[in-house]
């Protein structure tokens, strides 16, 4: 029971404690995420914040970036907090068309033949979302919704007043430079996702569905999974969009130790550049080195590598 046991008492649904959020970050991390900007031609993006001792890193954390599928995260929790509140709504069946996938354009579940012929259930398209960052299942649930103005909305009552939905998959992606619809903040995403996955923002049972999604992501292997060390659990979603748009955000557990919060995003002004999957994954390591050095351990993983809070040392959680 990660999502429960981690969830409680941690953080809450209207924002992050003062005290934690003014945790000292690393001054020596800030120069090193500089020099991978460099290093690799991009603007890059970094928030990270280890929540047992409140030690933050921040490299333009507050400036805006493409949203792009990082978004399916938000509104899955939406579908679960606002729809599925008598826990009837997961398994009412949806169906849709071949249309419906080939707008999308990104469909590995959503197209499958047996899936299009049948329908999927509600529950199915958000694990498809998550998961899979399946277009065309993140389409049908913004359908459900009321359309991207939903998670919009959700953002804001969760405390994230950065984050915006403004179109569907795949316009979305798009990622033009200086565009401000579909945008989120490396620090504004970040903390929504701990709201989400360790925080009260969520039902208990609505959490450890939501971490549970994340923790079987099958198109992160390359970016925060490849620059965390081995042994950490890690709960993430990617996005990828134009002009080498590419993200991920997600809460990790080292080994014996409590949840630490990342969000690295990435983009450059070339319209023809191809994703940078290592920029993410070397950013994840420099902020992890800065915000784990010397932590002291919270953290009892069982064999499933879900875990449960012992005891917290930093007040106001």
């Amino acid at each position: 029971m990660l999502a429960g046991g981690l969830g409680a008492g941690l953080v809450a649904a209207s924002g992050v404690p003062a005290a934690l959020a003014s945790g000292r970050g690393s001054g020596g991390a800030a120069r090193r995420l500089r020099v991978l900007e460099r290093e690799h031609g991009v603007r890059l993006g970094a928030f990270g914040w280890n929540t047992t001792t409140g030690r933050r890193v921040a490299h333009r954390g507050d400036e805006l970036f493409p949203m792009c599928s990082v978004f399916k995260t938000v509104a899955v929790a939406a579908v679960l907090r606002d729809l599925d509140r008598d826990g009837t709504f997961l398994p009412r069946v949806v169906r849709y068309t071949s249309r419906d996938v080939e707008r999308a354009g990104h469909a590995p579940l959503t197209g499958l033949p047996g899936n299009l012929a049948a329908g999927m259930s509600v529950g199915r398209l958000c694990g498809a979302a998550v998961s899979h960052s399946d277009n065309a299942a993140a389409n049908l649930l913004l359908e459900q919704l009321g359309g991207p103005a939903a998670v919009t909305a959700f953002c804001r009552s969760v405390g994230d007043d950065v984050t915006r939905l403004d179109r569907w998959e795949p316009e979305l992606n798009s990622a033009e430079p200086g565009r401000v619809t579909d945008t989120t903040s490396p620090e504004a995403i970040g903390r929504t996702y701990a709201r989400l996955v360790v925080g009260k923002a969520l039902d208990p049972g609505d959490r450890e569905l939501l971490a549970g999604w994340l923790l079987g992501n099958t198109t992160g292997g390359g970016r925060l999974r490849a620059g965390l060390p081995r042994g950490w659990t890690v709960a993430e979603k990617t996005g990828t969009g134009g002009y080498g748009t590419t993200h991920d955000v997600g809460v990790a557990w080292p080994p014996g130790g409590g949840p630490v919060v990342m969000a690295m995003l990435s983009a450059t002004r070339d319209a023809d550049a191809a994703a940078d999957e290592p920029v993410i994954a070397r950013a994840a390591t420099v902020v992890a080195t800065a915000l784990t050095r010397g932590a002291a351990a919270f953290l009892d993983v069982g064999p499933s590598g879900w875990g449960r809070v012992r005891r917290v040392r930093a007040s106001g959680w």
